[in-house]
């Protein structure tokens, strides 16, 4: 398996946007694996993992999916954005995300990419992350320190989903993600802003969603809410729910069916025009 050499790059070479201190922490980065030459489709995907906003895994998450995403021909970015738990809610994991896309098109002809071709996969709170992004892409959360970067689109071209939190609402949010990303006692309005379901526009990228019937941890609520959201505004979408599975298995095939969504993403992607 090919593997850029120079796997880590940090997001801002100079102090980032909203920065509290120096430390490993206050640093948000990304991991980049570039896919093989031989089978590149210049495809670019920036992956969020989960954690509930208070920790990232990023290798069940993270590492384990760009390897996978390489044998497509897909060149993969793992985020390590910056979290609540470290003093840093809504907008900063937004910001990191918004600069990360950014930075992979200022890098797109380095890696072989098309600008038109990059896309977003968030886990968990990382797909409350990847969908914040899907929906509120017409603002720039902070103030670049380049002009052109404001020519620069951070709307991804794709989403994929993998058991998302998506609503801030009582009724079905995941309690410890909102808790870190809004604070204890969030206000209705913000909580309205950062439920991604009432954000969804025609213009919100194309949609890959899975997610588990039995999720004791993220309601599969939070997807069906997203794709009904997604086929009212007319966006191209796709739904996945296993009857059983759990919450957090990632891409790990020996836990079970519900494990192989990549297939029916391989699949969507494929149709979709992203892969060969």
């Amino acid at each position: 398996m090919y593997i850029q050499a120079d796997t880590t790059l940090l997001l801002w070479q100079e102090r980032p946007a909203f920065a509290k201190g120096n430390s490993e922490t206050d640093i948000p980065k990304m991991q980049i694996f570039l896919s093989p030459p031989e089978i590149n489709s210049k495809t670019g995907v920036i992956i969020c993992p989960g954690g509930a906003y208070g920790r990232l895994s990023t290798e069940k998450e993270g590492r384990e999916v760009a390897l996978w995403l390489n044998t497509l021909g897909i060149s993969a970015f793992v985020l390590h954005y910056r979290l609540g738990t470290n003093g840093y809610q809504h907008p900063v994991p937004l910001i990191d995300l918004q600069r990360a896309m950014v930075v992979v098109k200022q890098n797109a002809i380095r890696w072989n990419l098309d600008t038109a071709k990059i896309g977003v996969l968030g886990f968990s709170a990382g797909g409350h992350l990847t969908s914040t992004l899907g929906t509120h892409f017409d603002k720039l959360y902070y103030t670049p320190t380049e002009e052109k970067e404001l020519s620069i689109s951070v709307r991804p071209d794709f989403m994929m989903l993998v058991y998302p939190v998506i609503t801030m609402q009582d009724s079905f949010t995941h309690n410890t993600s909102r808790k870190n990303l809004l604070g204890d006692i969030p206000s209705q309005e913000l909580k309205n802003l950062l439920s991604n379901e009432l954000q969804v526009t025609s213009q919100t990228p194309p949609t890959f969603i899975t997610h588990t019937y039995d999720d004791a941890s993220v309601p599969v609520e939070n997807s069906l809410l997203f794709f009904e959201a997604l086929r009212k505004a007319k966006v191209p979408a796709e739904l996945h729910i296993y009857a059983s599975g759990g919450h957090g298995y990632g891409l790990r095939r020996q836990l079970g069916v519900h494990a192989e969504w990549y297939k029916h993403a391989e699949n969507w992607l494929r149709s979709s025009g992203f892969i060969k």
